[in-house]
């Protein structure tokens, strides 16, 4: 098996590809998915946010989060897909990825996936999860 993955992920969906040959065909071997992702902001808050008083004075506002509900899911999935890389990598199933996701992602899951040492992580920032595999392999470079 190859320790090439290729994988092609969105907020919801990443599609982990083996690569046997640098200028071979994509191979999907797996499929993680994340529904909760696709949901909307409403179904995933129960209500409308806290209230609080002011430190001083008389004064109530409204408690608010700096990540949306719809972020923090994006979040969970990012973590989910590199506990799954560091782990295939631990057990020496992967030693080269190359992420193809758009910017969003990108950052989350460069951010998770620092601590993976040894692991050689390429990227290509760019949307390609409705696409099959032989369309995929078009919009990657020639030699992986």
């Amino acid at each position: 098996m190859s320790k090439h993955w290729v994988m092609v992920a969105d907020k919801s969906k990443a599609r982990i590809f083996s690569v046997a040959d640098p200028r071979g065909a994509l191979v999907e071997e797996s499929v993680l998915e994340h529904p909760l992702a696709r949901e909307h902001e409403q179904t995933l808050t129960s209500d409308r946010p806290g209230r609080s008083f002011d430190s001083k004075g008389q004064g109530r506002h409204a408690m608010g989060s700096s990540v949306g509900p719809d972020q923090q899911e994006t979040i969970r999935f990012a973590k989910q897909i590199a506990d799954h890389v560091r782990a295939a990598h631990n057990e020496g199933r992967c030693d080269r990825l190359l992420l193809v996701t758009g910017p969003s992602l990108l950052g989350l899951l460069r951010e998770q996936l620092k601590a993976a040492s040894g692991l050689k992580i390429s990227e290509i920032e760019k949307n390609l999860g409705q696409y099959d595999a032989l369309e995929i392999r078009k919009h990657l470079p020639e030699r992986l």
